[in-house]
């Protein structure tokens, strides 16, 4: 296990110039946060996956930028956009193989109650994907995502069920905390296919915050993942606006190697 951070953190600091300024603070384990189209360009992953080496530094998990528009894109009654949707994210997946990644995150469906979509019917189409990103040696993993189906630990524990070893998941804290949920109980529901964290900090009236910020009960939530035999890593998640000086991040590091075990 090993501490982390998203590069998602710096945004909206184009994402060349943020990884090396993380890699200066003693980072040196990354989710990529895609941003836009241009950077799923090979010669600009192949760059981005220099500097990582440059630095002994690994990219764990990348994040697409089109993790708004997956209700469409991915979960869609209409199945050939659904098929081209696929295509697509095949761009993720080689840029996951050149920058080393293991994890793709995955936001899903957003909770739309005009869905023509079943949740069976979900779980087939995430299915899809996951068998897809295997055959590139990437993991799909579900994140529990505010406003989106997987937002309760209900309908996680239901994929996990109907799909057994064939799904991941992926916890973000703030994501559970904003959605009224308890992050606790989400952990325990993702169980042994919890693969990755995002991990950060809150307080009542505010829900994201950089570990060591809060009231967020860490050590009960490393007692948790150690029962559920995580052994992925804790990568610091939070928004640009949630800290002032980039040094605050040094001291959310700190915070997070505590956790290691």
């Amino acid at each position: 296990m090993r501490s982390g951070i998203s590069t998602a953190c710096l945004y909206p600091m184009e994402l060349e110039q943020a990884l090396p300024a993380l890699i200066a603070l003693d980072f040196h384990l990354f989710e990529v946060f895609i941003n836009t189209i241009s950077e799923l360009r090979p010669k600009y992953i192949k760059e981005l996956k220099r500097m990582a080496d440059d630095s002994g530094s690994i990219v764990k998990s990348v994040h697409p930028f089109t993790s708004g528009f997956e209700s469409f894109l991915l979960f869609s009654d209409y199945q050939r956009r659904s098929d081209d949707g696929l295509e697509f994210y095949k761009r993720y997946f080689h840029a996951a193989n050149l920058l080393g990644a293991e994890i793709l995150v995955l936001h899903g469906q957003r909770n739309d109650k005009r869905s023509r979509i079943t949740e069976q019917e979900y779980f087939e189409h995430y299915a899809r994907l996951y068998a897809l990103g295997k055959t590139f040696g990437v993991t799909v993993a579900q994140e529990n995502v505010n406003l989106f189906r997987s937002n309760e630990p209900g309908f996680i524990s239901r994929m996990r069920e109907y799909l057994h070893e064939d799904c991941a998941f992926v916890l973000d804290v703030k994501q559970a905390v904003r959605g009224g949920e308890d992050p606790f109980q989400m952990c325990a529901a993702m169980g042994e296919r919890l693969v990755h964290v995002h991990i950060n900090d809150n307080k009542p009236g505010e829900d994201c915050l950089l570990p060591g910020s809060g009231t967020m009960n860490f050590g009960a939530l490393k007692q948790l993942m150690q029962k559920s035999g995580y052994n992925g890593d804790l990568v610091i998640e939070v928004y640009r606006r949630n800290f002032g000086e980039l040094n605050e991040l040094t001291g959310a590091k700190k915070v997070v190697d505590g956790l290691i075990y």
